[in-house]
């Protein structure tokens, strides 16, 4: 059994500020860091660090942040033998994170816009074993596609995380087992802001009408729902203090695809994802917040 994350590999270059500024405004901040990121390899590290086999595909620059980037999806175990190194720059994020544990991300693609028909050939060796896909959405759609499509025909479970929030076809839709929206990318995708209980399930329904076989709604703090078309339900999430939610949502599906890859039941794998985003929001940064194992079993037995 192993997970294959297919997508994204950034540098992140996060500012620590009072809090976010408004359009046009100039603040003083207290903090800088670079860190390895991206949605794609943020999952991968998130499973790998749950104890799961786990193998990247995608690409970096040949920058001197490809091979930082590279080095650390290594250090947490991951398998790079499928990431491949494009001439020019690796992509990069710049997130400002405010004292409220609030952020916001521009994302430049570099190396990952060149995702594409050679790197599904390599998911295809990558898929050999495998169990779930994680896909997102910072690489091309195009690439996105064909790797779900790669997936479902060799019937290994798709879950796609639909971010950044951008429109979506019916084709993709149809591929995904599992979609993972937030608020936000849930609303753009169904056309409804699931701001109380009965727009969230309204919302869910509306995207598993679009095609997809279960749809998961990150709601933050409140928690998340599912409906797979016979359970609809609340998961809580868990109480914790939050300090930086940069990477909670690629830690939640880093859980859910390794509960998935276990054989939990979908109610057991969304509980392990709480657990894993919990987590991850109690530590600063992307990759190095992703929780162990011990520590996600801690919380959940507490």
């Amino acid at each position: 059994m192993s997970i294959v994350v297919f997508g994204s590999i950034n540098m992140d270059l996060v500012t620590r500020t009072p809090r976010l500024p408004a359009p046009g405004e100039t603040l003083t901040a207290h903090g800088f860091v670079t860190t390895p990121g991206g949605k794609g390899a943020n999952q991968a590290v998130a499973c790998a660090r749950l104890d799961a086999t786990t193998r990247m595909v995608g690409r970096v620059g040949d920058d001197v942040f490809g091979a930082a980037l590279r080095g650390s999806l290594a250090q947490y175990g991951v398998d790079t033998t499928f990431v491949a190194t494009e001439p020019g720059a690796s992509g990069i994020a710049a997130i400002a994170v405010s004292d409220a544990a609030e952020n916001t991300i521009l994302i430049v693609a570099g190396a990952n816009g060149a995702v594409g028909q050679a790197d599904i050939a390599a998911l295809d060796a990558a898929l050999d074993g495998a169990t779930v896909l994680l896909l997102q959405l910072e690489v091309p759609l195009a690439a996105v596609i064909g790797a779900a499509r790669a997936a479902r025909a060799r019937g290994v479970v798709v879950v796609l995380d639909p971010a950044p929030a951008v429109p979506l076809p019916d084709e993709l839709m149809q591929l995904v087992d599992i979609i993972t929206p937030n608020e936000t990318e849930a609303a753009l995708l169904t056309g409804i802001a699931p701001h109380d209980d009965a727009a969230v399930v309204a919302a869910a329904a509306a995207l598993r009408n679009r095609g997809v076989g279960t749809a998961v709604i990150k709601l933050g703090g409140r928690g998340a729902f599912v409906d797979d078309g016979q359970t609809r339900a609340f998961i809580p999430a868990f109480p914790v203090t939050p300090v930086d939610t940069v990477a909670a949502g690629d830690a939640f599906n880093g859980g859910l695809a390794v509960g998935l890859d276990a054989g939990l039941t979908l109610a057991a794998a969304l509980r392990l994802a709480s657990a894993t985003g919990a987590m991850a929001v109690t530590r600063p940064g992307a990759q190095e917040a992703m929780p162990t194992r011990a520590e996600v079993d801690a919380l959940l037995a507490g």
